[in-house]
Formats: structure tokens, C-alpha cells, sequence
């Protein structure tokens, strides 16, 4: 019997990589068998697309890759990782735990889609990769919600003030403000659970967060 499969999500700097390891920590205390993994897997050469991508060998700006060549990088590198690494744990009934999915595809990539093209974009998608490349589809996604504003700051420090140290989409302001807006469409219309990482402009306790986010998991898994 499959496993279930929950996709952590949020644009960079709203704290996937914490919240998912919070999660998958007390999850593992509560005896539960669950497997974590993390996309793009740049440890891997199936990443190598989305590395070239983000990395502008492609053009500097996101809009120089439309949305779906961009997607099939990213689609390509799951498809791999399924394959080789985490297949049989998911079909022997383990809990897999994604910081980013599928889900990053719709919330990177539809926004530089014209509006009305966005519902036949998400099926398009979901058709890829559920269907003809036959990835998991997310049992459970969880968004995290934090202003632009306040990933932004967090991202500085995180690379210590240097700049050049962001990716083509890390760097776009305006572009992240596109896929903030397409985020969060997709979540109200995908049925995502929406977090609130942040009051204003001041980030949520780390631990207000995560016990947030564990209430959605342990609901769902109900």
C-alpha cells in the first residue's frame, strides 16, 4: 500500500528547509516511518537543468525560460530522484516529507503565464508529472505564507549581505512578488494549508510555526 507524500512550499527565505526538518523530527519521535527529501537535488546530476537555470546560463531574467521548458528542468530531476532513491519506501507505505515538489513548478512557473492561461497551465502540469511521468501526487501541501518583504531580509542574512550570492529568482523582487500573487491563487484553488509565517513585517517564532504546521499534518492524518 502507498505511503502518503506532503510537500512543504514558500517562496525562498520563508523557512521551508527549518519547518521541514521540525516536522520530520517530531514525527520520527512519535514512531512514524517517513522519508525526507528536497528539491532540486543538486547533489545529484539529474539537477543539472535547474542548476543552468537558475544560475542565468539561460538568460538572466526567470521570463527568459518560459514556463514549461523551466518545469520540465525541475520535473526531470524528481523523476530521477522517484526512480532511484525513494520509489520503494513510498510504495511500501513510508511518509514522505518534500521541502518543494511538483507544487514549485505552479508557484515559480505560472506567474509568467497571462491569467487566463493559468487554470489550463496547473492541469498541464499536474498531467506531466502525476500522470505521464507517474511522480506521487501530494496527499498533503503546506504553504508558507511570509512577505515578500521579510524573505527578502532573511535571505540577505543568510548570505551575509552579498547579493550576488542569489539565484536569477532570489534576486527578482518583482518576479517574486508575480509568484507570491500565483501562489497564492494556486493554494486557494489546489487546496493547500496556508501558514502565516509572519505578523506585519516581523517573522512567527520558529516553534508557533512548527506546532502550526503539525496540528495540519496530524489532522490530515486522520
Amino acid at each position: 500500500m502507498n505511503g502518503r507524500l506532503i510537500a512543504m512550499e514558500g517562496l525562498d527565505g520563508s523557512g521551508k528547509a527549518t519547518q521541514t526538518a521540525l516536522l520530520c523530527k517530531a514525527l520520527a519521535e512519535r514512531g512514524i516511518e517517513l522519508r525526507r527529501i528536497s528539491f532540486p537535488d543538486y547533489d545529484e546530476p539529474s539537477s543539472a537543468l535547474a542548476k543552468m537555470y537558475l544560475n542565468g546560463e539561460f538568460g538572466s531574467n526567470p521570463n527568459d525560460v518560459n514556463a514549461y521548458a523551466a518545469s520540465s528542468f525541475y520535473a526531470v530531476d524528481r523523476f530521477a530522484s522517484y526512480r532511484r532513491f525513494w520509489k520503494q519506501d513510498y510504495q511500501n507505505g513510508a511518509l514522505i516529507i518534500a521541502d518543494r515538489y511538483t507544487t514549485s513548478n505552479i508557484v515559480f512557473q505560472l506567474s509568467k503565464l497571462p491569467k487566463e492561461r493559468w487554470d489550463d497551465f496547473i492541469d498541464w502540469l499536474q498531467d506531466f508529472e502525476y500522470n505521464k511521468l507517474e511522480l506521487p501526487r501530494p496527499d498533503l501541501t503546506i504553504y508558507l505564507s511570509m512577505p515578500l518583504k521579510v524573505s527578502q531580509r532573511l535571505l540577505t542574512g543568510r548570505y551575509h549581505g552579498n547579493e550576488e550570492k542569489k539565484d536569477i529568482h532570489e534576486s527578482n523582487e518583482s518576479y517574486l512578488a508575480a509568484c507570491h500573487e500565483s501562489a497564492v491563487y494556486a493554494a486557494q484553488h489546489l487546496n493547500w494549508k496556508i501558514i502565516r509565517c509572519a505578523e506585519g513585517e516581523k517573522p512567527r517564532a520558529v516553534e508557533a510555526i512548527h506546532k502550526e504546521i503539525l496540528q495540519k499534518v496530524m489532522e490530515g492524518s486522520q
